[in-house]
């Protein structure tokens, strides 16, 4: 049998958007893939990150903001980053592991426009539920 597949989801601060893809990914495809998350730089995790994905029955309150560093001793098979700036500034990795990029909205860039708590909530819910329906295509998004 093969082993899982190793994803590493890369963002700038590791607050957000590649916490709820780590979070889904173990939580929907933890059969097929072992899921990672880190950044270029560390933010904290957001609190409103953590929120929506509870509404959904998935707790990622213990995952951590770390950096890219932190996980230099595992072995990826596929690192897929999630805003343009990770993309952009990407570490180099052996050429055995392949680099996907498929950028989400900015959470709380978006919800900075918004005054009601509520709306900027909804924020958060939109791009999950795209993070939601890239990772239910997981395998297929990563061209295996």
């Amino acid at each position: 049998m093969k082993d899982k597949l190793k994803l590493l989801f890369l963002c700038t601060g590791n607050s957000c958007r590649s916490q709820m893809a780590e979070g889904f990914a173990n939580h929907l495809k933890g059969d097929l893939v072992e899921a990672y998350s880190a950044g270029i730089e560390t933010h904290g995790l957001n609190p409103n990150a953590v929120k929506v994905m509870q509404e959904l029955g998935i707790d990622i309150s213990t995952q951590q903001s770390k950096l890219i560093g932190v996980l230099k001793n595992l072995e990826f098979d596929y690192v897929v980053t999630v805003c343009d700036s990770a993309h952009e500034n990407c570490p180099f990795y052996p050429a055995k592991v392949r680099i996907i990029h498929h950028r989400f909205s900015d959470p709380p860039k978006m919800a900075a426009r918004r005054k009601k708590e509520s709306e900027k909530l909804e924020c958060y819910r939109i791009v999950r539920d795209e993070i939601k329906k890239y990772i239910l295509e997981l395998p297929r998004n990563l061209n295996v």
